[in-house]
C-alpha cells in the first residue's frame, strides 16, 4: 500500500511542464544574451582580457578615498 503524497498526478505533471517552460525561456535568454555579446566584441580582441591595462597596478596607499 502506497502513501499518497498529497499531489495529484495533473499537479505534478502541470509543475513539471512549468519548470519546463521555465528552463526553455532561461535558455533562450542566455542564447540572445550571447548573441549581444558577440555582436559587441571587438574583433581580434580577448573578452577575457579586454579592458586590462598592463604595466604597474596602483598600490593600496596611493588611492585618492577611504578603503572600508
Amino acid at each position: 500500500m502506497a502513501m499518497n503524497s498529497g499531489t495529484t498526478k495533473r499537479q505534478r505533471e502541470m509543475a513539471r511542464r512549468q519548470r519546463q517552460q521555465e528552463k526553455a525561456a532561461k535558455m533562450q535568454k542566455r542564447q540572445e544574451e550571447k548573441r549581444t555579446r558577440a555582436a559587441n566584441a571587438v574583433p581580434g580582441e580577448d573578452p577575457d582580457i579586454a579592458g586590462i591595462v598592463p604595466g604597474p597596478q596602483p598600490r593600496d596607499d596611493d588611492f585618492d578615498f577611504e578603503l572600508p
